[in-house]
């Protein structure tokens, strides 16, 4: 059945140099690769009834590449590795020795060199990795073309797991509601070092190489230097927090900020579909962020479960039941309840307030006048029009932090 499969892509047009090479599954669907300038190599394997490839694409020109129920928009070319649950939207590159997994969307331009591993990743367009990089639960936008685009250097990792075994780390470099107008500054954070999730930073900072990262900078335009630790032996402290404030904000601030996005892709992304492959293409961009908010509040609940155990660890030590640390224990697991409401709620009305109605039309207006270009059409909105869209996606996020940080 799978030899059937591969008949029938290159009777399509699809270019198999090597087809006895490529293990294609009975799952995958052949109308959903498509047959204009597409190019499959030598020893590559496809698999899953939610693969797509569109065309002038390119899988496994350096090595083979495992594509798992991944999309690949045009003129993409994913060079080798394996890739499962992700998403590529189009004018990409990605490296030999990939790992990436799922809830990783590139957008538009957005690139990876060699050796990079991802899961849980969101890049906006033009974003570019470099290589040797490990950087799951991330969240970066800024730049405004190819050749002003935000970066991270080779041998970057971001610290995502903590020594108390929970994932409640994810870290946003620059914001969505800013992000999705494409005219920000590019942020650049320097090869050799790391952020430690969860950090928040602004447009326009640049991490020295070699610096780690641990605080966040809500300035826009810093340069951030993290210097190394002193030698130093201390008693270490299992299964207590005592940054909780930090870590609870900093997940409100992007589950808010990816449930804005997710109004985004509902409302404006959707009226770029042009064809039922890019339709499945949008759809499974939507798929995929959902994905992450989902594993955002799961980790978000999993923390604020282990607090629990670090309250009763302090109060073990102290007899002020009344302390600022013990205080803000029990602030961070009572919102949280609330939190899971609000996301729950949030995720499925996504509002269109009035100045999303006002920014949704101009987008309408324009499509009718020019092709439905996703980058081209967002580059040439004026700036009053950018702050609508600017103003509807920051109340989405507002009328949830406000209700939540502690």
């Amino acid at each position: 059945m799978e030899n059937n499969i591969v008949k029938a892509l290159i009777r399509k047009g699809v270019k198999i140099p090597n087809p006895e090479s490529v293990y294609i599954s009975t799952d995958v669907n052949p109308d959903r690769i498509s047959g204009e300038n597409v190019i499959i190599y030598t020893g590559c394997k496809i698999m899953g009834e939610k693969s797509l490839i569109m065309k002038n694409s390119q899988i496994g020109y350096e090595a083979p590449v495992t594509l798992e129920n991944t999309l690949v928009g045009e003129n993409t070319k994913l060079k080798g590795g394996f890739f499962k649950d992700a998403v590529f939207a189009g004018d990409n590159s990605f490296g030999s020795g990939a790992h990436v997994r799922k809830g990783t969307i590139f957008e538009e331009e957005a690139n990876a060199a060699h050796m990079v591993g991802l899961k849980q990743t969101i890049l906006f367009p033009f974003v570019t990795l470099g290589s040797l990089i490990n950087f799951c639960d991330c969240f970066i936008a800024g730049g405004t073309s190819r050749k002003d685009h935000s970066e991270v250097g080779s041998s970057f990792i971001h610290f995502n797991y903590t020594p108390n075994q929970d994932k409640a780390t994810p870290s946003m470099m620059g914001d969505v509601h800013h992000g999705v107008m494409l005219n920000e500054k590019p942020i650049f954070l320097g090869g050799q070092g790391g952020l430690v999730g969860p950090v928040r930073i602004g447009y326009g900072c640049i991490t020295a190489a070699g610096s780690i990262i641990r605080k966040n900078e809500f300035k826009n335009d810093r340069l951030l230097l993290g210097g190394a630790f002193k030698d130093v032996s201390i008693p270490r402290q299992y299964n207590v927090y005592k940054n909780v404030g930090h870590i609870f904000n900093n997940n409100i601030y992007y589950i808010a900020g990816l449930i804005a996005l997710k109004a985004w892709y509902r409302h404006v992304r959707r009226l770029f579909i042009y064809d039922d492959m890019s339709g499945a293409l949008i759809r499974g961009m939507q798929d995929n962020l959902d994905d992450c908010i989902e594993e955002r509040i799961i980790r978000l609940k999993k923390f604020c479960e282990k607090l629990k155990t670090s309250k009763e660890i302090f109060l073990s030590k102290t007899k002020d039941k009344k302390s600022k640390l013990i205080l803000i224990h029990e602030k961070a697991m009572d919102r949280y309840k609330l939190a899971d409401k609000i996301f729950k709620i949030e995720c499925e009305k996504i509002k269109i307030n009035n100045e999303g109605e006002k920014f949704i039309q101009i987008i309408k207006k324009k499509l009718d006048r020019t092709e439905k270009k996703y980058i081209k059409l967002i580059q040439s909105l004026e700036p009053d029009e950018n702050k609508k869209g600017i103003q509807w996606l920051l109340n989405i996020e507002q009328g949830m932090i406000d209700k939540l940080i502690i």
